[in-house]
Order: structure tokens, then C-alpha cells, then sequence
């Protein structure tokens, strides 16, 4: 099988590789808060979500599936650029991911669920989209198709991680409509994913 890769170099792979060090640290720190809150009786997880989870994996996989071509001499005007647009994506996924896990506090978890001491958070990146954790996770795929050279990836990938992200925020917003009486009015104030578009 031939894949059709784009030369990369070494700037934006290592942009990269520090992007994810950093991200992995503060995925253990949202999770650590997360797991120190109690559960509502009614808390459970949705097959629905799970497979969205799932969905998303396979669609960042495929974006990141495939040889890494280093072509690019690091020194590179073209090389230095590739790496500060994956570190500017990179740091950018990261920071609202950190901003919005921290806004959340103890409500944060991987799959939604209500908790006895939950509140419907509006601060923050919250603020501003619904979901900004959905979209630190597309700056995140972005950032790798563009360091690996898998632009061309994102047309399989993409649609696959998009179904997956349906998926999940059709079930998320189920449970949140359900238990917060003030959802509605915040979700007609506040997009999805894209301030004021979408």
C-alpha cells in the first residue's frame, strides 16, 4: 500500500512531541480532579457515548496513520513555518483543553455524566462554545496531520472523527438539558464549537 505523505521536518515534530508531553499532563490533572467528586445515584455511562469515543479514536488514528516522511531541511523556511503553525495548534488545543477542564473543576469526566454536587458550567471557554473540549481535540488532529505530512488523511479521518463528536454531543446535551433547567437558555446563547457561527 502507498501512502501519499507530505515532506515534514524536524521543527514541527518536535512542536508536536512537546505539545502531547504537555497535554498528557494535563489530562492526569483534569482526571484527578474529576475523580475526587461523587457520583449522582442516576450517573451512568451511554453506549452512545462510548462508541463516539471509540469513533473519535479511529478517526484521529486514521489522521495519524502512516509513514512520516522527513524530508525538510530543519533550517528550512518551510520547515521552521510547518513547526510554528503545529506549535501554535498544538499549544492552542492544550490551553483550551487545560482552560476548560479547570472550568469545569470536579465536574469534569471522559463520559458525561451528572454528579450530586454538578453545576452547568458557563465560565470560561464555556463561555464562549459548548464544547471546547471537542474542538481542543480537532486543533490537536489538525496539528498531527500537518507534523506527520498526513494532510491528505484528514479526508478519511475527519468524517470519522466528526460522527464520533455527533455522537457524543447529542448525548451530552440529553443529560445536561435533563438536569439543568437553564441549559436551554444557555445553549441558545452559546454555539456549539465556532463563537457566534456554529
Amino acid at each position: 500500500m502507498r501512502f501519499l505523505t507530505d515532506p515534514v521536518g524536524l521543527p514541527g515534530l518536535i512542536a508536536l512531541g512537546v505539545g502531547m508531553g504537555v497535554f498528557v499532563v494535563s489530562l492526569l490533572r483534569a482526571r484527578a480532579r474529576g475523580v475526587k467528586s461523587p457520583k449522582s445515584p442516576d450517573a451512568r455511562r451511554s453506549n452512545a457515548s462510548i462508541w463516539g469515543i471509540v469513533l473519535q479514536g479511529i478517526g484521529i488514528g486514521l489522521v495519524g496513520f502512516g509513514p512520516i516522511r522527513v524530508g525538510l531541511d530543519p533550517a528550512s523556511t518551510t520547515a521552521l513555518l510547518e513547526g510554528a503553525i503545529v506549535l501554535v495548534l498544538i499549544l492552542g488545543a492544550v490551553w483550551l483543553f487545560d482552560s476548560s477542564s479547570r472550568a469545569m473543576g470536579r465536574n469534569w469526566a471522559l463520559v458525561a455524566r451528572t454528579r450530586s454536587d454538578g453545576h452547568l458550567v458557563q465560565s470560561g471557554p464555556f463561555a464562549h462554545v459548548r464544547n471546547p473540549i471537542y474542538v481542543a481535540m480537532a486543533l490537536f488532529t489538525l496539528a498531527m496531520a500537518i507534523a506527520y505530512g498526513h494532510t491528505l488523511n484528514l479526508i478519511a479521518g475527519a468524517p470519522v472523527f466528526a460522527l464520533g463528536t455527533a455522537m457524543r454531543v447529542r448525548h451530552e446535551e440529553s443529560v445536561l438539558r435533563a438536569t439543568f433547567a437553564d441549559y436551554d437558555a444557555y445553549a441558545a446563547r452559546v454555539k456549539r464549537f465556532v463563537p457566534g457561527l456554529f
